[in-house]
């Protein structure tokens, strides 16, 4: 134990509170951090697990002015919402805080402060766009304008979305405000900056240098590219409304750039939580930092959280920044604004109980190395093979032989055949190899390798056959159930870090206590004797049916932005007031409705139109019962001249609107009104 660090901070990338949290962030940030922090815990480390929701920046000021609701309505529905999906999640966070609290306030201020004093950062005047009709600066994503490469309109300042080019607010033809609407101009404003670029032989040094052997090759790559390239001076301020003030005199109108705040966010939260003891995980030189990110935040906490750091003087650096790369979903990139995700609270709804069958998906198919792709396919196929009829599968055996057998009781340990002693010396081997595994951030070979220890139970269990040994050798079947309650007994533990609600059932089954790291692969966890408690089966098959509700949601979400993306009808071309006078628009109640016999898309509606009931026959079948609608009030061009269908006599249209896939929806008035109403 002595050549470990006396501590770690570990900390999870802070979940942007714009939204919910989905299976991508899980598999990429959260679970290995969750994962790697439970290990350190049973194997008695002393770690402080350290997230919170990061509520700052301009896409929350733009959700809340779409929504009419202020920023901090924003940040306080998704703060909730993420924080008990990852309490329901089962992520052990120390503390989950939030940026928007007065503590990270006065943290992010003097962190800022202390800088400014030192001199650690430059002043620059600069142009940028200003909304004249708004009075107000704006930021990159406040500005849209015609995308130089594409074409789209409606390009945003710093991207466009329909090319994916990045751009700067000055290349966008046409450029205007979100907030009015109107042409912005270009006008003089200071701001602060971090100069990176000083700070590059430090960096070469610390990671080039330093860290090629010991960080991820994904994550050393892009950080040496970046060096390679050059640095240059970043800004620390913004012209904004929302975020922390920058505590300088003048400086009125400006906060604290979200990207320079929210890190800080990893030391205002643990002072938050342990007023007492936070230095000692942020600036004694025995802690050991390591930060969970995925790979679009790499040079955030690798380059510039770091330079933050070194330029204030009195932290830590971190230790190792494990980034992993991306997890896509049914062959296609997870998107929040196309709604392409899974939504950690929506699966936890349609699952209840089953929080570790996604954990245990997720990290046996964590993109560490590369991306990867979750399918819903892919996780029945591992909940049904791997956790019920592998792990699973061992488990009830052992235990349900057990009652069966031996009334509940570990049997006793007979003399030890070979195959006994070869079970014994794998088991013990287990721990070391799976720990060594989480140590080095290997989290979905260590899941494997428990696997393979319920693998090496079945395999035992197979070449023993204890329930036909029984029929001739009580004593050898007590033996060798004996052998098979001790790996049980080593899966709980080792079991964990990983699917900590279905450790805790195993301990159950087995009446023990969810021991430490180093009590695993023992031959003697369980004494003879013991007394089991009750068998449970620890996991349940998953039926096709419930997986092709979820593939259906995820069809029906690609047919909408289809849709949605669809260009509207052109319009027509323009007609008199008089030719529009002329149509006689009227509103009425559909009295009754029927099919038309031998057709499948006419139906025949009675419509009570106030002076009158006519007959209107409509080609709707398809979309509407005709028993739903009765009673429903509608729109009717009355003066269409009559028209024969089917040997039906219509007298008039009902007014539809039609979707650009063909259904339609009824035109109706918002509030009842008379029927025969005029529409004007």
């Amino acid at each position: 134990m002595s050549s470990f660090p006396k501590r770690y901070t570990v900390t999870a990338a802070l979940p942007y509170a714009n939204g919910p949290v989905h299976i991508g962030h899980l598999a990429g940030v959260y679970l290995p951090a969750d994962i790697y922090v439970r290990y350190l815990r049973s194997a008695g480390r002393d770690v402080k697990f350290i997230c919170g929701s990061d509520e700052h920046g301009v896409p929350i000021t733009i959700r809340a002015q779409k929504e009419g609701v202020t920023p901090q309505q924003v940040v306080d529905k998704y703060h909730a919402l993420i924080r008990d999906s990852f309490k329901d999640f089962n992520v052990s966070f120390d503390v989950y805080s939030r940026t928007s609290s007065a503590t990270h306030a006065e943290v992010s201020s003097g962190f800022f402060t202390k800088l400014n004093k030192e001199g650690k950062f430059i002043e620059q005047t600069t142009q940028q766009y200003f909304d004249e009709k708004a009075q107000q600066f704006l930021a990159d994503r406040y500005i849209v304008g015609t995308c130089p490469n594409c074409g789209n309109e409606n390009a945003y300042g710093d991207q466009c979305e329909r090319c994916g080019t990045s751009l700067s607010p000055t290349e966008l033809i046409n450029p205007r405000s979100m907030l009015s609407g109107a042409q912005p101009i270009l006008r003089d404003t200071k701001h602060w900056f971090l100069p990176l670029d000083q700070y590059e032989p430090w960096l070469r040094e610390w990671i080039v240098e330093g860290h090629k052997s010991d960080w991820k090759t994904n994550v050393y790559g892009q950080c040496k590219s970046w060096i390679d390239q050059g640095l240059h001076p970043r800004a620390v301020t913004r012209d904004l409304d929302w975020g922390v003030p920058v505590p300088v005199p003048g400086a009125e109108g400006k906060v604290l750039y979200v990207w320079f705040d929210a890190p800080i966010g990893y030391i205002s939260a643990t002072k938050e939580a342990f007023p007492d003891e936070w230095e000692t995980y942020w600036k004694d030189k025995d802690s050991k930092l390591v930060h969970f990110i995925g790979k679009d935040n790499i040079v955030f906490h690798c380059i510039i959280f770091p330079v933050m750091l070194k330029a204030h003087g009195d932290y830590i650096l971190p230790d190792n920044v494990p980034a992993n790369e991306f997890l896509n979903l049914e062959g296609d990139k997870i998107s929040t604004s196309r709604n392409w995700a899974v939504w950690l609270h929506e699966y936890l709804a349609d699952f209840p109980g089953q929080a570790d069958v996604l954990r245990y998906v997720l990290c046996a198919n964590a993109p560490e190395t590369k991306d990867n792709d979750f399918t819903w396919k892919d996780f029945q196929a591992r909940n049904n093979n791997e956790l019920v009829a592998t792990l699973g599968n061992f488990v009830n055996r052992a235990t349900v032989l057990t009652h069966k057998f031996f009334e509940g009781k570990v049997p006793e340990l007979g003399e030890l055949a070979p195959i006994d002693e070869d079970a014994f010396a794998q088991l013990a081997e287990f721990p070391a190899k799976i720990g060594e595994l989480i140590e080095n951030y290997r989290f979905r070979d260590a899941l494997a390798e428990v696997l393979n220890l319920a693998r090496l139970g079945n395999k035992y269990l197979a070449e023993t056959q204890p329930w036909h040994l029984i029929k001739t050798d009580a004593a050898r079947t007590g033996t060798v159930l004996h052998v098979s309650l001790q790996i049980a007994a080593a899966l709980a533990p080792l079991l964990e870090p990983f699917l900590p609600e279905s450790a805790q059932k195993l301990a159950d089954m087995l009446n023990l206590e969810l021991d430490s790291w180093a009590s695993a692969g023992r031959r003697d966890a369980l004494p003879a004797g013991h007394q089991l408690r009750e068998a449970a089966l620890l996991f349940a098959k998953i039926e096709d049916a419930v997986v092709e509700t979820q593939v259906q949601k995820l069809l029906d979400t690609k047919k909408e932005n289809q849709l949605a993306n669809t260009p509207v009808t052109p319009a027509k071309s323009d007609v008199s007031f008089d030719d529009f006078g002329r149509m006689d628009l009227r509103i009425g109640t559909i009295v009754a409705a029927e099919k038309v016999a031998k057709t499948k898309k006419l139906l025949k509606l009675t419509v009570d139109l106030g002076l009158e009931q006519r007959t209107i026959v409509s080609g709707i079948a398809e979309y509407f019962i005709p028993e739903a609608l009765i009673g429903q009030q509608v729109q009717v061009l009355l003066n269409l001249a009559p028209r024969e269908i089917k040997g039906i006599q219509s007298q008039g249209m009902l007014l539809m609107a039609e979707n650009a896939d063909g259904t339609l929806a009824l035109m109706q008035p918002g509030i009842p009104v008379r029927n025969g109403s005029s529409i004007a």
